[in-house]
């Protein structure tokens, strides 16, 4: 596990400095090169080398100002110049050409970041411009002599240099390309259930809304095995006056507090912000003889365990409709509308109530 996350961090890090981390490698490379030609004599390939590591110091500092596309064009038009040069001097055995297969995966990885829409055909024209290089080499230089002729023991290790490059580069950027794809494709699943959850459920409380709320009395209205339930429709009384005296952070502290009670106690119940300080409970086996006792608990409760908010103790009471489910009820909105009708009642009644049946 520990392992994991060092791994974790290391690319994360790495696709997060990509473009540093790739002109660092780069200017490296040629402080190599620079030794190696020096130890075979080639004189202007260690002045070009001077030239390029210089070119990739420039570079750093344009990172680090966050210029990126002039570093992604240095990258592309130094490596092609010394391919070419190099080839010239050193001969095409000397597999400099492999610099020009070591950047394909740069243009590619970093171009898909820096180009969009209709200008990524910019990558492929890079690219084919690149190809075009390689065999302008190869038929140019594959059958001539080299200006220097290199010792076998410097061309053995340039040409061995050369194809690591290539190949570290290639295995590098797919790494890289695979696990930037693999941590998009999590985030966008986070972010889908996130959208998801959002859709199903009130931000402020964590109940369901009503696009939640209203299949789940659908189905259960529907079940085969038991249509046996009861709404409550409850609604936080004098809620406007709450926000008014104490101001509406006050306010959600009251409707959080509300709704872990009712959370609490009512468990194995779905429940539902309807709407502003109104709350739907679907009561999922209960007939309206135990539904009505423990709503009256519930309303009990709620009024005797006021709100904490600042040292401030705020008292709040709900008044509360319920309705069982019957024949008649063909959809949810007809069972919860005569909840709501109830509720509404006992708020033009006194509040702080439950009323189960329909006014005589």
């Amino acid at each position: 596990m520990h392992n994991k996350k060092m791994i974790n961090k290391i690319m994360h890090f790495l696709v997060h400095n990509g473009f540093i981390v790739t002109v660092a490698v780069m200017g490296l490379v040629h402080a190599t090169l620079l030794a190696v030609m020096w130890a075979g004599g080639v004189m202007p390939l260690v002045n070009l080398n001077i030239l390029s590591v210089v070119v990739y110091l420039f570079c750093v500092l344009f990172c680090r100002f966050g210029h990126i596309m002039p570093v992604y064009v240095s990258i592309f038009l130094e490596v092609t110049v010394y391919a070419v040069i190099s080839v010239y001097f050193v001969g095409w055995e000397c597999a400099s050409c492999c610099f020009l297969c070591s950047i394909v995966p740069i243009i590619i990885y970093f171009g898909s970041f820096l180009f969009k829409g209709n200008t990524r055909w910019i990558i492929v024209i890079m690219l084919v411009f690149n190809f075009a290089t390689y065999v302008f080499l190869y038929l140019k230089f594959g059958n001539e002599q080299p200006v220097y002729k290199a010792a076998p023991v410097i061309r053995t290790i340039l040409i061995i240099f050369s194809s690591f490059v290539m190949v570290f580069s290639m295995i590098f950027y797919n790494v890289l390309y695979i696990y930037a794809s693999e941590v998009e494709m999590h985030r966008l699943e986070r972010k889908n259930e996130q959208l998801s959850v959002d859709a199903k459920e009130d931000v402020l409380t964590g109940l369901l809304n009503r696009r939640g709320f209203l299949p789940l009395v659908e189905e259960y209205m529907n079940g085969e095995l038991s249509r046996f339930f009861c709404i409550a429709f409850l609604d936080i009384d004098n809620f406007k006056r709450i926000n008014d005296t104490y101001g509406h952070d006050c306010g959600d502290e009251v409707l959080r507090h509300i709704t872990k009670m009712i959370k609490k106690e009512m468990p194995g119940c779905s429940i539902c912000r309807w709407g502003g300080e109104e709350i739907i409970i679907l009561m999922k086996d209960y007939d309206l003889t135990v539904a009505k006792e423990k709503m009256e608990y519930l309303r009990r409760h709620v009024e005797s365990n006021p709100t904490v908010f600042f040292n401030k103790r705020i008292p709040a009471t709900i008044t509360i409709g319920l309705e069982e489910n019957k024949e008649k009820y063909e959809k949810p909105e007809d069972i919860i509308k005569v909840a709501d009708e109830r509720m509404y009642y006992g708020k033009q009644h006194g509040k702080n109530i439950l009323i189960c049946e329909d006014a005589a």
